[in-house]
C-alpha cells in the first residue's frame, strides 16, 4: 500500500528528525520524537523511522542520553545545511507540532530546583533565568527530603508566580500607620 505524504526516502526522514531536534531546546523523550516526526508526514512508518534514528545515533548526529535524545553539534550543523530540502509544508507543519514542546523545554531550561542533604535537613537551591542571565537564586533550609522535593516541585510548576510575589513583597512600602514621622 502506497502511503500518502511527501517524505518516503531515508535521507528525508533523517533530515526531518534532525530538523525537529534542532528546534527543541533540550532533551526529548524518544516516544515524543517519534510522535512529532510521524505527525509531520504520513509517507513513512515506524520501522523506517526507527532505522533512520538508529543510523543517526550510530553516526553521532543524534545523542542518546538516559533521559532522552538530543541533536549533537555536528547534527545541528548538518541539519542547518540540508533542511531546506524538506518540503515547505512539512517544515511548517513540524514547527507547529513541536511549538508547545519547544516552549515547555525552553521554560524548563530556565528553572533550576535541586537539594542536597545535610545534618538537620536539606539545602534547597532554586533559581530562574530570563534567557539572558539569572534573575533570582534562593537557598532555603528545609526540614527534610520530603519537604525539599515538595518545594522543588512547586517552584518548577510556579516559578514565575513565586518570583513576582517575592518582588511584590520586597517592593512593598511600609504602612503609613507604622511609619514614624
Amino acid at each position: 500500500m502506497e502511503r500518502l505524504g511527501f517524505i518516503h526516502e531515508k535521507l528525508d526522514i533523517k533530515i526531518l528528525i534532525l530538523f525537529i531536534l534542532r528546534r527543541l531546546p533540550g532533551i526529548v523523550a524518544p516516544i515524543d520524537l517519534q510522535d512529532f516526526t510521524q505527525q509531520c508526514d504520513e509517507g513513512f512508518g515506524y520501522f523506517e523511522y526507527s532505522d533512520c534514528l538508529a543510523e543517526l545515533i550510530e553516526s553521532g548526529l543524534v545523542i542518546e542520553e538516559e533521559s532522552g535524545l538530543r541533536v549533537s553539534k555536528r547534527g545541528a550543523d548538518a541539519a542547518e545545511t540540508v533542511e531546506s530540502s524538506l518540503p515547505f509544508s512539512v517544515r511548517k507543519r513540524a514547527e507547529k507540532i513541536i511549538a508547545p514542546e519547544a516552549e515547555r523545554l525552553r521554560r524548563l531550561s530556565m528553572i533550576t530546583a535541586q537539594h542536597r542533604n545535610r545534618e538537620g535537613g536539606c539545602f534547597v537551591t532554586l533559581a530562574m533565568s530570563d534567557g539572558k542571565g539569572e534573575i533570582i537564586r534562593l537557598n532555603i533550609l528545609s526540614s527534610g527530603e520530603q519537604q525539599a522535593e515538595r518545594i522543588e516541585e512547586n517552584f518548577r510548576d510556579r516559578a514565575e508566580e513565586i518570583y513576582c510575589r517575592i518582588i511584590e513583597l520586597l517592593d512593598k512600602k511600609p504602612d503609613d500607620k507604622n511609619a514614624k514621622g
